[in-house]
This record gives C-alpha cells, structure tokens and sequence, in this order.
C-alpha cells in the first residue's frame, strides 16, 4: 500500500458519512466497494448511483459497488475505512478481523467513545485488530452533504503510523479536500467526540433565543473544558486548536447541518429529548458521549459545567431552562485561574 497510487478501499457504513466519503475516494480514482446494512439503500446505490435516505438527490460514482456482505466488500482491500456509529464501531471490528487481506490497514472516521466503558475508538480498534494492523483516525469539520456535493472541506488523519496516516490522507486528498495528517490519536478523538456534547448546548441557547452573544460565549468556554480534559488525559493542546477541535467545534456548534446542534435547538424550543431524536431520524452521538465525558472529568477531578449541564438536562433531570439559570448564577471568577486553560 503506497501514498498517492490508486488502493482497493472498503468503506463500511452506507450512511450519510459513509456514502460521501465512499464518493470523495471513488472520485480520486480508488477502487471502491461499501458495505451497509441496509438491503435498499444498498441497491439503490450500487444500481441508481445514488443514497436515497441519507443523501437525497445527490449522485454518486457509478463505479462504487455496494453490498450487503461484507466478506466480499473485504476481499482484496488494502484499507477499510470505518464509519459506524460509534456505539457499533466494536462490534463491526469483531466481524471485520477474520476478513483482513494481509498487511491491510483499518481507519475510521467516527467519533465518541466505546459505550459503558468510556474507551476511545483507537484503544478499541488495537484490543480487537491486535499490534500489527496499522490504525488511523479521519476527524475534522465535514458535513456530509457539502463534501457529497464537492464542496471544500479540510479534515485531518491521525495515526500512530506516519506512513499509513500520509497514505489516508492521500487518499482523500482532492482538488476540494484538503487532509492533513497528525500522530495524536487521543487529542483527535476528544475533539471529535465532545465537540457534540457542546453543539447541544449552542444549540440550546439558539432555540431559547438568547443571541449570538452568548453562543460565542459558550463555545468560548467550550473550548476551554475541551482543553482542560485534553491536557489531563494526555493529548496536545494544538491538536484541539486545529482542525479535529476548533475547526470541528465551530462547524458544530454553528451549523444546522449537524445532528446535535438540532437536538439542542429543539429542547431550546421545549422539545422533548425523546421527540427531538425521533424527528431527527439518525443516531444522535451527543446523548451517550455526555455520560462519558463526565466520567472521564470525574477520573480526573475536572468541573466541567457546560458538559455537566447538557448530560443533565439529556437525561431530563433539569430543564434547559434550569440549566441556563445555573451556568449564570455561578460565582465570578479569573477567566484562566490558573494562567493557562491548560
């Protein structure tokens, strides 16, 4: 497997994700096959060029084929690249070890953590691929539809292996999209993952009304508690000033596209958590995600508010409401108490 020369990839996961960047790398001139679980969805796109759940009215290659077994979409793949929900991301890798082509490398463009056990995806992926499968991580600001539809996006890949992090990237690299490459897999995949807890709460904030102030305001702090919880697990503080975190985090945070920050807009408009999800439609990550951000911070003896409050009121203990009074009545203090927020 060599940067820049055309691979065999199998991409598993035909959601909305999936299928985009299934058509970003067949685009490049890669040798395609997505998997999915879904037996129409499937159909439609190996036979009509097109996703019509995820990403209605957008084409796609037609040399992508896509299918329902995945020991075919495996055979011969020199990289599978992952994009599960993470709440499947462990269970897909115990059915994708047996069907590895050697010296096969696995990457994933999901982001959370392992659920119940509060693990990051890379921590998962080497118990269940072993030492010698190259691992890497795809992170970034990316919706799916504007990179379907070839709009610019800028993402980076993170790997322990510099060689294979530079041999994704070139795969995805294109004439409007730009990957960058890293080795700090546990930065990378905090941003990735808290991102969406805070997206709930500018989210909240919009629906309430409560201006752009106090969205700049949040995401500000934000940021800060993404830093805090970073520095304590052993991450690096330019990974999350970079793409797969400020970048990541404002695209989130300001964008309808995204799934969580619409969660957050309907419980702002008094929604309820269970009515907001099912109008959504898709796996909402933020809901899970809270609960183990929170535990990580209780590892580590870290207050985070913002974080705090949004897993309370996606449990339904307090009411965004209650959750707004809260922030606001906390005591006044130095912005960075103690000199750096990290």
């Amino acid at each position: 497997m060599s940067a820049g020369s055309p691979l065999t990839i199998a991409v598993l996961g035909a959601g909305s994700w999936g299928t985009a960047l299934a058509a970003l790398l067949a685009g490049n001139g890669h040798d395609v096959r997505l998997w999915g679980r879904d037996a129409d969805v499937v159909a439609a796109i190996d036979r009509e060029h097109v996703n019509p759940r995820y990403l209605p009215g957008i084409g796609l290659p037609a040399s992508i084929r896509a299918g329902t077994g995945l020991t075919a979409v495996l055979a011969g793949a020199e990289l599978v690249l992952v994009v599960v929900p993470s709440h499947a991301f462990a269970e897909t890798l115990s059915q994708v070890v047996s069907g590895l082509a050697p010296g096969a490398g696995v990457a994933w463009a999901c982001k959370g953590f392992e659920p119940g056990t509060g693990r990051f995806l890379h921590e998962v992926a080497r118990e269940r691929l072993g030492p010698d499968v190259a691992l890497a991580l795809v992170t970034g600001p990316s919706f799916a539809q504007e990179v379907a539809r070839g709009l610019p996006t800028a993402v980076t890949v993170h790997s322990d292996d510099p060689d294979f992090a530079h041999t994704v990237a070139s795969a995805l690299h294109g004439p409007a999209f730009r990957a960058y490459s890293g080795n700090d897999l546990i930065g990378a995949e905090l941003g990735g993952a808290m991102k969406n807890v805070l997206a709930v709460a500018t989210g909240v904030a919009d629906g309430m009304g409560l201006g752009n102030n106090a969205r700049a305001g949040l995401i500000t702090r934000g940021l800060n508690e993404m830093l805090r919880l970073n520095h304590a697990i052993g991450g690096r503080a330019e990974t999350l000033m970079g793409l797969a975190g400020l970048g990541d985090l404002v695209l989130t945070c300001t964008g309808d596209l995204s799934r969580n920050r619409r969660l957050g807009l309907a419980l702002g408009r008094g929604q309820s958590v269970a009515a907001a999800t099912a109008e959504i439609g898709q796996v909402v990550e933020s809901v899970q995600t809270a609960d183990e951000v929170m535990r990580l911070a209780g590892q580590h003896g870290l207050e985070l508010p913002i974080s705090d409050l949004v897993r309370q009121v996606l449990h339904d203990e307090i009411t965004p409401v209650e959750g707004l009074r809260r922030l606001l009545a906390r005591e006044q203090k130095a912005e960075f108490p103690h000199g750096t927020p990290i």
